[in-house]
């Protein structure tokens, strides 16, 4: 049974890990729509000046969530951005829905999302040059070492070989006694 899930773990590891990946994309493409969405009705209800306004403070408001409220759930941050922008809109004299709000601060959250998988990104991204140098610079070290290894076995076998060196094997004598005893057992 051990033999039969260890056989089969690294394709289950696989498709996992494809399925996940679809998810994703399933998931951010859905969220690239509404985002889309939440745009064309903003556009159709606002003019374009108080457009900029509204996302400014929901973006405003998302950041004063983010840091202020750090341990706080998803939930809790999207209230207080809320409230933050309410209050500074209301300050302005614009006059905007919740759903329009919530819609601007979602669109914030989801434009910090896109920035920060960016940067991870391009951060896990290994310069193709750099990481060809140091494979070259680990191989040149191991060839060294090994260099290094191999003088100083051939260093301990010339010690220890003793100099004579028969050119021609000669014959190999046995005692008399020896060979007298095999000829009278057979």
């Amino acid at each position: 049974m051990q033999n039969v899930i260890e056989t089969i773990q690294p394709y289950v590891s696989t498709i996992a890990t494809a399925a996940i990946g679809v998810l994703t994309t399933i998931i951010l493409a859905g969220l690239n729509t509404v985002k889309v969405k939440v745009n064309t009705w903003l556009e159709a209800r606002t003019t374009a000046a108080q457009r900029e306004v509204i996302h400014k403070i929901a973006g405003e408001g998302f950041a004063f969530a983010q840091t202020a409220f750090k341990e706080a759930g998803g939930e809790r941050k999207l209230q207080e951005a809320l409230q933050y922008t309410t209050l500074r809109l209301a300050e302005q004299g614009i006059t905007v829905s919740v759903v329009e709000l919530q819609a601007a601060i979602e669109k914030a959250y989801l434009e910090y999302k896109a920035k920060t998988k960016a940067v991870l990104a391009t951060e896990a991204q290994p310069n193709e040059e750099a990481a060809q140098t140091a494979a070259k610079e680990a191989v040149s070290g191991l060839a060294a070492k090994l260099n290094d290894f191999l003088a100083q076995a051939t260093a301990e076998v010339a010690n220890t070989v003793p100099a004579q060196v028969q050119s021609e094997p000669g014959p190999i004598s046995a005692p008399l006694e020896a060979v007298q005893m095999l000829a009278t057992t057979e």
